[in-house]
């Protein structure tokens, strides 16, 4: 880039921009870099990466097989009775968990590129398509598949980047949300009562006003399978003994529950009569393969597409964004140092939604609960899925009759268990004391998601990011101060952020107000700061030119020193006249000083104003 300035006469101290060269330092060749991205996307390794198991697979050695089998079984272990207690919080019979949970496992094996991630059904999911699930099944698959064929095509646009426009703030209040609601759905089931809504307060309205219908045996059992539940979890913490065995029995909770609760059960039932509340029949065998369906029958009406579509309405939006959210977090927080491609993960949940959907899955995400299983049982490859897959295919084919006798409030047990680890309250102590203003998109989040919808809570949160995004950009900080150059008083103002064409008026109004305000002299020069300045848009171009015709009429000159040469050229090339307000690679001194010799004509006390 060239840049000359002279010392005298009209173009003292001007700054000659050369418009060609500006755009060929600043402004690549379009052309060549999509014809770049085209050939890099048709590259082999491009294509490759999109299956890690090719990377991974040849590289597999034998003493990691030992490894995966233990931690796939010990995670099959927590996911059986998991996806048979999620299966039912979503309106479905239980064995739509297991669907869900087996085609996961199988397919994030090949696409997926963290080893510890599990992909299955989550509780938040459940929740999120129980109101469409209990009208058909066919619609908790018709929604997996959709919400597959998005993620895919955004993993596949590589739009992974989306998700860091989502705050922490907004991911803690949604999940504590979604984790107290569901908690909260569980507590008539976990007393032996029937569940009549899945929301917060129906739920607790239900269970204070049917409190003569406690089934006292279903409350005997769901309680002690919830201490149960917290004291096992406690048990890797045994400081004697052998230590690895300690956190395989804490590991393996969720399973010993369901067997000592399913043991009760069957042994306590006498000619067909239950003390308990249990499962029931559960569908043996494998789902049948087939395409999702894209019409039903409720309740002996047809149902087209169109209106499966309008039925289900914004959750197609937000299902998909929710499960993106859950699968990156979790590939995050588990990744130990590896940089996680986002993109990557979107592709894998993506095939794993689109291939469950054929099986009649519900939609699925990854589940912190299972990773952090997997990651504890020390897995070594994404291997370990596949074993966990193959422990529910046989509990699908051999154990459903035993699935029978599992009590309701076992798995209530367990989902509440479960749900009381994802409230976070550290994370909000920690946001209180680091910024409190970041509470803000926490409450907004928090409190729709609970008392409205899990939906509407996460929209309002990401509305709370973007406005507060938006209030930052149109109000940069901008510092005003006086100083004393070469004698002459000077006004400093520095802008400390980024122009958009948000914050564009209120420089401009800034910039006025602070001349009104100070002017002391005939003869006024204010000077623009742009260190800091990388980048402006058109918007920010026509204030800086119409605060320049303001000024004059203020008697005040207008100096841009140590623009972004690029920022420059926006204005310059705007209106060719401009380029003497721009000053480069001088001092604020030697500017001042050029200033002054041009303007000697001004009366020696002139006050100088500069606006930095």
């Amino acid at each position: 880039m060239q840049r000359r300035a002279t010392a005298s006469g009209n173009n003292a101290a001007a700054s000659d921009i050369d418009d060609s060269q500006l755009y060929k330092e600043h402004w690549p060749d379009l052309g060549g870099s999509i014809k770049d991205s085209l050939h890099n996307g048709c590259r082999l390794t491009t294509i490759t990466k999109k299956f890690p198991i090719i990377t991974w697979l040849p590289k597999y050695e034998t003493s990691y097989l030992l490894q995966d089998f233990i931690a796939g079984f010990t995670v099959g272990l927590t996911t059986i009775p998991q996806a048979i207690a999620y299966g039912v919080v979503a309106g479905l019979e239980p064995q739509y968990g297991l669907y869900s949970a087996f085609m996961g496992c199988f397919t994030y094996i090949i696409f997926g590129s963290c080893k510890d991630v599990t992909i299955a059904t989550t509780a938040i999911m459940a929740l999120m398509v129980h109101p469409y699930a209990i009208q058909s099944p066919d619609y908790a698959a018709l929604i997996c598949f959709l919400a597959g064929c998005l993620i895919l095509l955004m993993g596949l646009l590589n739009l992974g980047v989306l998700v860091r426009f989502i705050s922490i703030p907004v991911i803690t209040g949604f999940t504590i949300a979604a984790a107290t609601t569901i908690g909260s759905a569980q507590i008539n089931n976990l007393f032996g009562m029937a569940t009549p809504s899945n929301d917060l307060v129906p739920a607790w309205k239900h269970f204070f006003t049917h409190l003569n219908a406690i089934g006292w045996y279903d409350a005997a059992l769901g309680v002690s399978s919830l201490i149960f539940l917290f004291l096992m979890k406690k048990t890797k913490d045994i400081p004697f003994g052998n230590r690895i065995m300690w956190k395989y029995v804490s590991l393996s909770r969720n399973a010993l529950t369901v067997i000592i609760g399913t043991s009760l059960a069957f042994g306590l039932s006498r000619d067909g009569v239950q003390p308990f509340r249990v499962t029931g029949n559960i569908t043996a065998g494998l789902p049948p393969f087939r395409p999702p369906p894209f019409s039903t029958n409720v309740n002996g009406t047809d149902v087209s597409f169109s209106e499966m579509i309008h039925t289900v309405g914004a959750s197609l939006a937000s299902i998909p964004m929710v499960a993106i959210l859950e699968v990156v977090a979790i590939a995050k927080a588990f990744s130990k140092g590896k940089i996680v491609n986002a993109s990557q993960e979107m592709i894998a949940l993506g095939m794993c939604n689109i291939m469950g959907s054929f099986v009649s899955s519900m939609p699925v995400t990854g589940s912190f609960t299972r990773t952090a299983v997997n990651n504890a049982s020390g897995v070594k490859t994404p291997l370990g899925g596949a074993v966990t897959g193959a422990l529910v295919l046989m509990a699908l084919a051999f154990l459903t009759k035993t699935f029978y006798f599992i009590p309701k409030c076992t798995l209530a047990s367990i989902i509440i268990a479960a749900m009381v680890s994802l409230v976070e309250l550290d994370k909000v102590r920690d946001t209180w004391k680091a910024k409190k203003k970041d509470l803000f998109p926490f409450v907004a989040t928090l409190i729709p998601a609970m008392f409205w919808s899990l939906e509407y809570g996460i929209l309002c949160g990401i509305m709370a990011n973007i406005s507060y995004i938006l209030y930052s950009s149109a109000k940069p900080q901008i510092w005003l101060n006086n100083e004393k150059i070469l004698e002459r008083e000077v006004g400093l103002v520095d802008v400390k952020q980024k122009l958009d064409f948000a914050s564009a008026e209120y420089l401009k109004e800034k910039v006025v107000k602070f001349v009104n305000l100070n002017v002391r002299g005939s003869r006024n020069l204010v000077v623009i700061k742009g260190q800091e300045i990388n980048s402006i848009d058109y918007t920010v171009a026509m204030n800086l030119i119409s605060l320049r015709e303001d000024l004059k009429i203020l008697n005040c000159d207008l100096i841009c020193w140590n623009w972004n040469v690029s920022s420059a050229g926006v204005v310059c090339r705007l209106e060719n006249q401009m380029r003497d307000m721009f000053r480069f690679e001088k001092s604020l001194e030697e500017v001042v000083h050029e200033y002054l010799q041009t303007h000697s004509n001004t009366s020696s006390e002139n006050s100088l104003y500069t606006l930095a």
